[in-house]
């Protein structure tokens, strides 16, 4: 158990912990020579069962708030520590605060100094933390008149600790990826880098290789003491001290995180849930600067309220005294956050404490982040446990959940563990594993279907668009991997048919005359021998002894129903010239990391000028993507092999063009 002082400046913490546990936590010469504490300071009691009491001792002087903030997090128990000659003072109420805030719900009070005032004014002290503490997590706690001085009351403060901590037992998080909240770095001669610092999740071995978040430096464990005793491995609700390889004192300070590498991340905003003090005199408004502490880090904030509309009276850019609501932090500097993690905001001066909160999505949007949609999102977000979350977010979210993204932003190990198993299709794929609601499913392949429809009945000439086009037209925030999945699901069971690149609905057909067909069939051959280089229309219709007019019509028809490709006016390629080219493009693209047109050019044995030609059709179907005078093959494209919507064939129907992966 982690137990963290708390209370105003010189009423007696440093004394009671060192009368506790032997330690003196004031390292520091000046603090020492000024009688304060300045730094965060750390003592460690054995148990009867073999654990160890871990204390965290922190300054009570109002300018050092920010380092109480860094000690506090991840403490078990609360110690408050008011002297009995002051009685309540300006930081025991603000330190307070800061516990509830914090959700400690375990503590005990000492009331310390009884040595120097008489029983009288014991009595009154202890009436004024009785009705301060009221309406808070630590109303029942006791209060221990003790005196760090004289061991007054000490023992029995350090059995009812010790008996706490048997009570309360080891934390285990089997089912969470390790997290470390760094509040100190320094060097060791013959060890290099340590850091210190309270676990928050999981554990941790020697040997393993970890992430310094938010930074993203890979580092390995290459020693470990736990509550201040060398140990093979750290867990949740201990003190570790881990001695890092890979990585210098300056690569890593207090606010950093040591993590396992599935759950790294960098936040430069996140939304939560956010409580304002009732003792606030005025209410927090959209765009205030901050002071936000999460973990041991401490970075300046605007705030962007999202629905102040949760009190009587409220405007929506505001919460009132005592009120709770929705926001989004948008942070001066990256810091690491995950679902749930608890924080502490100052005002814009860190003059005083303004509130706190819990972290709801470390993930959260710049764009639409107060539409209804993500109003509802963040609601399903303050269900109770990891599983009420994801089943409230697949009941609501349209187009699924990310399981990757959210069980890294929940620290989740499996999250797939967490579904339940009727009424959600899982798709997974190209490293993505999403979950869709079966409800939702079938509302976006009803979609799908009403897209293709109507682009029917406006391109009536067309057989219709290719995957990518229906995509950007009916779903352009879907996932790739969800959309593939839907589109396939359709073609499977008979609703949307696939013809060359196109999809479109099986009643619907843009099918040749039999003269049509015929003259296509007649020169389709004569572009395949040609290859890279195709007669223009005029020498098609000449040789056909056609109508050039006529032939023109029935290969621009042609192309719409991907039997051949018209690079531009007048000249059409046959696919597998097509895909012969894609293919001399994927090897470039592999060789080179891009396509320029002379290299192009010279590989495909083409003038520069059709070369170029090629290349800006490639552009135009999406192959390929310029940038400036180079051309760079994307890896979902109209020409992909493993796109299961597009395949181009040849006169048979059954000839895909290659793609980069395959070449």
């Amino acid at each position: 158990m982690i137990i963290g002082t708390a209370g105003h400046i010189d009423h007696g913490k440093t004394t009671l912990v060192r009368a506790l546990t032997g330690v003196d936590t004031d390292r520091l010469p000046e603090e020492k020579a000024r009688g304060i504490s300045i730094e965060l300071g750390y003592a460690y009691a054995p148990l009867t069962n073999g654990d160890v009491l871990g204390f965290v001792d922190v300054p009570g002087h109002e300018r050092f708030v920010h380092t109480m903030l860094a000690g506090a997090t991840g403490i078990d128990f609360a110690l408050m520590v008011v002297a009995a000659d002051d009685g309540v003072m300006p930081q025991t109420r603000e330190h307070l605060h800061i516990l509830t805030l914090l959700g400690i719900e375990a503590g005990a009070v000492a009331l310390t100094k009884v040595d120097a005032v008489d029983a009288s004014r014991i009595t009154t002290v202890t009436r004024e933390i009785r009705s301060l503490m009221a309406n808070t997590p630590l109303a029942e706690a006791p209060i221990f008149a003790v005196s760090g001085r004289t061991g007054t009351g000490v023992d029995v403060l350090r059995g009812f600790l010790e008996q706490s901590a048997l009570e309360r037992g080891s934390r285990t998080d089997g089912d969470a990826h390790f997290r470390l909240a760094v509040d100190r770095s320094f060097t060791l001669p013959g060890f290099g880098t340590v850091v210190t610092g309270t676990v928050h999740s999981g554990e941790v071995r020697v040997g393993e290789s970890m992430m310094v978040a938010p930074a993203g430096h890979a580092v390995r464990v290459r020693g470990i003491h736990a509550q201040d005793r060398a140990s093979e491995r750290g867990t949740v609700g201990q003190r570790c001290a881990l001695n890092l390889a890979g990585i210098s004192r300056d690569g890593v300070q207090r606010g950093d995180w040591i993590v396992a590498p599935p759950i790294a991340v960098s936040v430069e905003r996140f939304d939560a849930r956010f409580t304002l003090v009732v003792d606030e005199d005025k209410p927090l408004r959209s765009g205030a600067m901050t002071h936000l502490h999460l973990g041991a880090a401490h970075v300046p904030a605007r705030v962007v309220i999202l629905d102040g509309e949760l009190y009587a009276g409220g405007q929506d850019n505001e919460i009132a005294p005592g009120k709770t609501g929705l926001v989004q932090f948008v942070l001066k500097r990256p810091i690491a956050s995950w679902r749930g993690d608890r924080f502490i905001v100052r005002d814009g001066s860190a003059a005083r404490t303004l509130g706190g909160g819990q972290v709801l999505d470390p993930f959260a949007p710049q764009r639409y982040r107060r539409s209804a949609e993500r109003l509802r999102t963040l609601t399903a977000l303050q269900a109770p446990s990891a599983a009420a979350q994801l089943a409230a977010l697949i009941e609501h979210a349209p187009f699924g959940v990310d399981l990757v993204r959210f069980g890294r932003a929940a620290n989740v190990r499996n999250p797939e563990g967490l579904l339940r198993s009727a009424g959600v299709r899982r798709v997974a794929g190209d490293g993505a594993d999403c979950a869709v609601g079966e409800d939702h499913w079938l509302a976006l392949q009803a979609v799908a279907e009403a897209t293709l429809d109507a682009f029917h009945r406006d391109h009536a000439d067309q057989l219709g668009p290719d995957g990518g086009r229906l995509k950007r037209m009916a779903f352009p925030r879907l996932e790739e991997t969800v959309y593939r999945a839907l589109i396939s699901s359709l073609i499977a069971a008979g609703k949307v048919r696939q013809s060359g690149p196109w999809l479109h609905l099986p009643g619907h057909t843009n099918a040749p005359s039999a003269q049509e067909r015929a003259l296509v069939e007649k020169v389709l051959p004569r572009l395949l021998d040609a290859r890279f280089d195709p007669p223009w229309v005029r020498d098609l219709a000449k040789d056909a002894a056609q109508p050039e007019a006529l032939l023109r019509s029935a290969l621009i028809r042609a192309s719409k129903r991907g039997e051949v490709f018209q690079i531009v006016r007048d000249l059409f390629y046959h696919p597998i010239a097509i895909r012969d080219l894609a293919t001399l493009a994927n090897g470039l693209q592999d060789v080179d990391g891009e396509v320029r047109a002379a290299a192009f050019r010279d590989r495909a044995g083409l003038g520069r000028k059709r070369a170029i030609q090629v290349l800006e059709f490639f552009d135009r179907i999406g192959f390929t993507r310029r940038v400036q005078d180079r051309h760079i093959v994307r890896t979902n494209n109209l020409l992909a092999l493993n796109d299961p919507l597009i395949k181009v064939a040849d006169t048979h129907g059954n000839m895909p063009i290659q793609s980069r992966q395959s070449a």
